[in-house]
């Protein structure tokens, strides 16, 4: 099975992938700028936006779609940039398949563990009843029920669309996504590693990358090099994009 993608522009293959309960479709506005100077790939993940559904839920599985996608597409020497869970994806395939990733870009997740803290997300969502709700305006007042914060709202909302008319329903794959939350915050294998140019971005005010994790980067990632994105938290590519834009692009030229 392949991944769905939306694949813009012409040159050095630019591949980005989304994070948990996220879609290639998050990265459109970014993704069209680099779009200007690169073959951009916005990816969904499997369980997520437009790619297939499976029960088999893990970071191995998830590098080797990619790979599956990169055979499919005769993708070579690809800069490969990921975002929290496509994050630990990108990471784990460079070390996998070092010679297909010429830069990495890892945007706010570092390699380490992490709890499950997407509870209340996931229990919102599971509350959405699409025999009830007949709008996007009832979805997310029923979300906000569990999730405070409108913006968070608005993202997971982008899952909703219409599968006929008067019927909604969400393109993620739950009920998997649910039962496989754990596997999300799964640490990078102790004995990955990738030794091509790297980069790490993290937002001022987030905290999935700290000072403690910068060890650890740099024993999976020996050349790697860390910036900061501020006025940005952990979605730090939509909160602050002109200035994580900038550092992407800085560091890919």
């Amino acid at each position: 099975m392949l991944l769905h993608s939306n694949i813009i522009g012409e040159g050095q293959p630019f591949v980005i992938l989304h994070g948990f309960l996220g879609m290639s479709d998050n990265w459109k506005t970014l993704g069209n700028r680099f779009a200007e100077h690169f073959q951009v790939h916005l990816v969904d993940q499997r369980n997520h936006g437009r790619s297939f559904h499976d029960d088999n839920f893990y970071y191995e599985t998830l590098a080797e779609d990619l790979k599956h996608y990169f055979e499919h597409h005769n993708i070579k020497n690809a800069i490969v940039l990921g975002h929290s869970m496509g994050g630990k994806t990108a990471m784990l395939f460079a070390a996998l398949y070092p010679e297909l990733v010429s830069k990495l870009i890892v945007a706010d997740i570092s390699p380490r563990f992490y709890p499950v803290h997407h509870d209340a997300i996931l229990e919102g969502l599971n509350s959405l009843d699409f025999e009830v709700l007949k709008s996007r305006s009832q979805a997310d007042k029923q979300l906000a029920n569990y999730v405070s914060d409108f913006g968070t709202r608005q993202f997971l909302l982008k899952n909703l669309y219409w599968i006929e008319k008067g019927q909604l329903a969400l393109r993620i794959n739950l009920d998997v996504l649910t039962e496989n939350v754990s596997e999300v915050g799964e640490a990078l294998p102790l004995h990955a590693k990738f030794d091509g140019d790297t980069l790490f971005l993290r937002g001022d005010k987030s905290e999935y990358i700290g000072n403690q994790d910068e060890t650890l980067i740099k024993n999976h990632f020996p050349k790697a090099q860390i910036a900061t994105i501020s006025n940005a938290g952990h979605w730090l590519h939509a909160e602050n994009p002109e200035d994580f834009y900038n550092a992407v692009t800085n560091f890919v030229n």
